[in-house]
């Protein structure tokens, strides 16, 4: 006897066919979040440095492939676990208080930059991934760095340091120096100072120069 074939409703089959794509979305989605969930936990054991892929995927209980799947290479998942967390350090900022004076703001920024200096591999790759050259390839550090300096600008409009240049260029000097004095924490001939206490003077000079 000759099976009948039963052709599918058109709304059926279109109700099937996106059953079908959330299922996989899903199941890519939770693969994605294990992933995440396993580097998190070897980067709280060992470092972000140290974190290596197949140890990753061998908490994650996925294959090798299935890492490259998701995350071009270690770095690439790195950018979004470590653009994570400078966006916690921003949330904070933002929702604090504007501080009232140079060494107050210098104060404030301490936290994100001890983040940001915490191992060398993550200032570093913070850096390489500060900028684009593309508007698609934008991620999420470079976005948390436009967020640092839209802050600076709250900060230099709140508190009008300087009359003769506009809040957007404080804000831009702000950063800049912020960064001299992170990339100086790495320098064994100027790192005898403290954060801080290199930030401080930089920030006195361009934000109150005649005082």
């Amino acid at each position: 006897m000759t099976a009948v074939n039963k052709k599918l409703d058109p709304g059926q089959f279109f109700l099937q066919k996106l059953s079908m794509a959330k299922a996989l979305q899903k199941r890519t989605l939770e693969t994605r979040a294990r992933l995440i969930a396993a580097a998190e936990a070897v980067i709280e054991e060992s470092g972000y440095e140290a974190m290596r892929v197949e140890e990753v995927v061998l908490r994650a209980g996925t294959a090798k492939g299935t890492f490259f799947a998701h995350f071009k290479d270690k770095d690439a998942l790195m950018e979004l676990i470590i653009g994570a967390r400078l966006d916690t350090y921003l949330d904070e900022l933002e929702a604090a208080p504007d501080p009232k004076s140079v060494e107050a703001l210098a104060q404030a920024l301490m936290p994100l930059c001890a983040f940001m200096t915490s191992e060398r591999y993550v200032f570093d790759l913070i850096l390489r991934y500060s900028g684009a050259a593309a508007i698609e390839a934008i991620g999420p550090i470079a976005v948390n760095f436009g967020r640092q300096v839209d802050l600076f600008e709250r900060w230099g409009t709140a508190n009008r340091f300087r009359t003769d240049i506009g809040v957007d260029l404080q804000a831009e000097g702000i950063h800049a120096f912020m960064i001299q004095a992170m990339a100086t924490h790495f320098c064994s001939l100027h790192n005898a100072q403290s954060i801080n206490d290199r930030l401080v003077p930089y920030l006195k000079a361009w934000l109150a120069p005649n005082s």
